[in-house]
């Protein structure tokens, strides 16, 4: 403690130098005292360590396509370590599409996808971190105590026991969505299972997957070895498997070191000065004032905000005519909660574009822009920086929001952010901090992707 409280003490004499007051309430000292505590193992499940093994048996899950209906599609393909953990897209294009990150298409004949995936997929940096335990945009998968797997999801009562937590929790669910991975009815029978909501039963989607995973030989050794309830191919159940796939997301893609986490952790020169004076309008309640949102030590206060953020896409069956998404209030059944999403961590953000519930904005400068006047930013904004393949059906959907007045004066009326302003100096110093958040490790992750799987199926997109 001794330590921790000298080096602040530092902290506060440098910014003294580097950064002079604007406000009163925005001394060095203060600044200091919003700044989070840094992150350590003991933020994490497992300490930090989960089994070596487990995470090897998860990357190759991940990777492998035959956790899909039709065997075309992986966790992988929408959640890439060569697109960040993400995709590139605003929107996802689930199976039945051809491609990697930007260059995905929508795919061809009776095979091409029927609807893009309503909101864009998320980065899974530092889910491992035990603060994390509500998943997707809207908080869907969470923690409930009335439920007998403590969890609610989708599923219901229906949730298996045994899940290590919400990240396994999570990693249940994209199997069973027909646009993400399943397939449509009359394809395959995990997606008729899908079609039918049986995702429990003993034909229905899990068990259905379990059973494909029983039958290859390199996953059944690899199954017995990691798990201590394994003795035969006949116990393995798909939670074996999202257990398995939460381990490797949480070992592989944990990202604490980044300048902003050297700094904190006593690294005086770990930022440049630019970012440094970006820290502070950052947590700045007079400047930046994003700490409101963005705080503790993953820069997220795990709430969920309506922000005006361009509603793009089909959307999520919501509204008068089904093209918008309410967001947590789909979860919550509150119209207190309509349009607002997950605060997300800001880890590893100069990576992780497009931005917001939809990808409406395609760069770091653009989002942050957005925040500092969300409103203007809704009725000003600009499509063209939309990042999907084009096909003609699908992009008659994609703005229907955005072209009904009414959407736009709602999303408005939601917006719970005041206007910011920041000179062009301020704001190419946040953009300097927010690039200060980025863990050099996470740069090339070229070495998460196993060369082969056990299924024997094609990495190829």
């Amino acid at each position: 403690m001794r330590k921790l409280n000298l080096v602040r003490s530092f902290f506060i004499i440098t910014l003294m130098f580097i950064l002079p007051a604007t406000h009163a309430g925005d001394s060095p000292k203060n600044i200091m005292r919003s700044l989070p505590e840094p992150a350590t193992d003991l933020n994490f499940y497992d300490s930090g360590s989960p089994s070596q093994a487990k995470a090897s048996l998860g990357s190759q899950l991940f990777y492998d396509k035959v956790l899909s209906g039709n065997q075309n599609i992986s966790c992988a393909t929408c959640h890439h370590s060569l697109a960040g953990t993400g995709d590139g897209l605003s929107l996802p294009i689930g199976e039945g599409g051809r491609g990697l990150g930007v260059t995905r298409d929508t795919g061809f004949g009776s095979e091409a996808v029927h609807e893009r995936v309503p909101r864009n997929a998320p980065h899974i940096f530092n889910l491992g971190a035990k603060e994390f335990d509500r998943m997707f945009h809207d908080g869907r998968v969470q923690p409930d105590t009335g439920l007998p797997s403590g969890m609610e999801s989708p599923a219901g009562y229906d949730l298996p026991s045994g899940l290590d937590n919400a990240l396994a929790v999570q990693a249940m669910f994209p199997v069973t969505s027909a646009t993400e991975m399943a397939g449509q009815a009359g394809e395959n029978p995990v997606a008729d299972a899908a079609a039918a909501d049986d995702l429990a039963g003993p034909d229905g989607v899990w068990a259905l997957l379990a059973e494909r995973l029983r039958g290859i030989d390199g996953y059944v050794d690899q199954f017995i070895s990691v798990y201590d309830d394994v003795s035969s191919a006949n116990d393995i159940r798909f939670t074996h498997a999202a257990n398995a796939i939460a381990a490797f997301e949480a070992i592989n893609w944990r990202a604490d070191n980044s300048p902003f986490d050297r700094f904190l952790r006593g690294e005086r020169r770990a930022m440049s000065a630019s970012a440094t004076a970006g820290m502070r309008i950052f947590y700045s309640p007079h400047k930046g004032n994003c700490a409101s949102c963005h705080s503790g030590t993953f820069q997220t206060d795990q709430s969920f905000r309506a922000i005006a953020m361009p509603q793009v896409g089909a959307g999520k069956g919501d509204g008068a005519y089904g093209y918008e998404d309410f967001g947590r209030e789909r979860v919550t059944g509150n119209p207190a909660d309509r349009y607002k999403f997950r605060v997300p961590t800001l880890r590893n953000l100069s990576q992780t574009a497009p931005y917001g519930h939809a990808g409406a904005y395609d760069t770091l400068e653009a989002v942050v822009r957005h925040h500092l006047d969300p409103v203007a930013a809704l009725y000003e904004y600009d499509p063209n920086q939309l990042r999907m393949p084009s096909r003609a059906d699908l992009d008659a959907k994609d703005l229907a929001a955005m072209s009904d007045p009414a959407v736009l004066v709602a999303l408005a009326e939601a917006n719970e952010l005041v206007q910011t302003n920041l000179t062009k100096r301020e704001m190419k110093q946040l953009l300097d901090f927010l690039y200060a958040l980025t863990d050099p490790a996470m740069l090339d992750l070229r070495i998460d992707v196993p060369r082969s799987v056990p299924s024997g199926l094609t990495l190829a997109e």
